[in-house]
C-alpha cells in the first residue's frame, strides 16, 4: 500500500472527502491535501482535515515550486480544477486553463520525477454539448427523456457511454479536462507510471459549496433551507433538464477500490455517475427539496440557454460496473437528505456561504 498520497484540490468538496476516507481506512498512510483555498467555503474543510489526521499544504498546482515542497508521493489523486462549465465565457479563460491544463502538467511532472501512480478525476463534460443536445428525446410531465433509439454510437435511453463521439465543442472547461486526459495517457506511456481516469457526472452531498454555475444540488437544497429564490434557466425555463447524481461517498468507495488494486485499473477510463436510476430534473429536485425541507420558495424562469448547456446527461456506467464490483448505493433522496442534514447541523457557519 502507498506510504504517501498527494491529493490536489484537497480542501475542495471531493478532494477533502477522499482524503478523510483514505486516512480513516489506512491510518498509517501519509495523506497530504494541497489546495489554494480559492473557492469560497473550502477553508471550512481545514478543521475537518486536521481532525482526520490529513496534512494540509496551502499551495497552488499552477506553481511548480508548491508541488516540489510536498513529500514525494507514490500516488497522486488529481482533484484540483476550476469545475464550472460556464468558466471563461464573458471573460478571460486564463485561470481555467492555467489551473486545469498547466496545473495538470505540473502534477504530471511530479509524477514523472517520482514515478507516482496518477488517478485523475475528469468530467462528463468532455462529451460535446452540441451532439448531446441533438439526441432524440421525449418531453414528459416533469423531465426530458432520452429516446430508446439513437443515431449516434454510445447513446441510448440509459445515457452516454465512453463510446460517444468526441468530435465537436464541449465547453472551455470540458476542453481542458479532455486535453488533460490525453496528456496523462501520453505521459504514462513516455515515462512509465500508471494512471486511471474517472469521467464523473454530478457529484453531490455534504460539504459541497454549491453555486449558480456549479454544485447545483447543494445550491437547490440550501436555497430551500434558507428560503432564497431560484430560477429555471434555459430550455424554455421549464426546469425539465436532467442530470444523474452521485453521492460523494459513492465516489470515495470507488477511489478506495482503485487505490487498493491500482494495477488492475491501470490504463482504464470510466464514466462514473448515478445513471438513469439516480437522476433528477430541476423540477423534480424542487419537489424533492420541498418534501425534505418542508419549505416552498419562488422559482423564476429564464428561457435562454447558457453557453454550452445540456438538456439531458445521464452517465452510462456499464463499462465500470462490468469491470468492477462498484455501483452507486445511495439514491437521490439520500443525497439531498444528507446534504440538508449537513446544512442544518452547520447552519451558522454556512449561512454566509450558502445562505447569501
Amino acid at each position: 500500500m502507498y506510504e504517501t498520497v498527494l491529493i490536489t484540490g484537497g480542501a475542495g468538496f471531493v478532494g477533502a472527502s477522499i482524503a478523510v476516507t483514505l486516512k480513516a481506512r489506512f491510518p498509517g498512510m501519509q495523506v497530504v491535501a494541497l489546495d489554494n483555498l480559492r473557492r469560497r467555503g473550502s477553508e471550512l474543510n481545514l478543521p475537518r482535515l486536521r481532525a482526520a489526521g490529513v496534512e494540509f499544504v496551502h499551495g497552488d498546482i499552477r506553481n511548480p515550486e508548491d508541488l516540489s515542497s510536498v513529500p514525494p508521493p507514490q500516488l497522486i489523486i488529481e482533484c484540483s480544477a476550476e469545475p464550472s462549465a460556464q468558466a471563461g465565457y464573458g471573460g478571460s479563460p486564463e485561470y481555467l486553463i492555467q489551473t486545469n491544463l498547466v496545473g495538470c502538467f505540473n502534477c504530471l511532472e511530479l509524477a514523472r520525477r517520482t514515478k507516482a501512480d496518477f488517478l485523475f478525476l475528469s468530467t462528463s463534460r468532455v462529451y460535446p454539448w452540441t451532439a448531446l443536445n441533438d439526441l432524440a428525446y421525449d418531453e414528459g410531465e416533469t423531465r426530458y427523456v432520452l429516446a430508446d433509439h439513437q443515431s449516434l454510437p454510445g447513446a441510448s435511453a440509459n445515457g452516454i457511454s465512453e463510446n460517444f463521439p468526441l468530435t465537436g465543442v464541449r465547453s472551455l472547461y470540458g476542453m481542458t479536462k479532455l486535453a488533460a486526459e490525453l496528456m496523462i495517457a501520453e505521459y504514462s506511456s513516455a515515462y512509465g507510471f500508471r494512471y486511471a481516469i474517472n469521467r464523473c457526472g454530478v457529484i453531490a452531498g455534504p460539504w459541497q459549496m454549491g453555486k449558480i454555475d456549479q454544485g447545483v444540488v447543494t445550491l437547490w437544497v440550501a436555497a430551500h433551507h434558507f428560503r432564497n429564490p431560484l430560477s429555471y434557466i434555459g430550455f424554455g425555463g421549464l426546469g425539465k433538464q436532467v442530470r444523474d447524481l452521485m453521492h460523494v461517498d459513492d465516489v470515495c468507495d470507488l477511489i478506495l477500490d482503485q487505490v487498493t488494486s491500482f494495477d488492475r485499473y491501470h490504463g482504464q477510463l470510466f464514466n462514473v455517475g448515478g445513471g438513469r436510476d439516480c437522476s433528477l430534473s430541476l423540477r423534480e429536485m424542487t419537489q424533492l427539496c420541498e418534501r425534505i425541507t418542508g419549505h416552498q420558495i419562488p422559482i423564476a424562469t429564464s428561457v435562454e440557454n447558457r453557453p454550452a448547456d445540456v438538456r439531458i446527461f445521464l452517465s452510462d456506467c456499464q463499462r465500470l460496473t462490468t469491470f468492477s464490483n462498484w455501483k452507486p448505493r445511495r439514491d437521490a433522496t439520500q443525497i439531498l437528505t444528507d446534504t440538508w442534514n449537513w446544512i442544518r447541523a452547520e447552519e451558522n457557519t454556512l449561512r454566509s456561504t450558502l445562505g447569501a
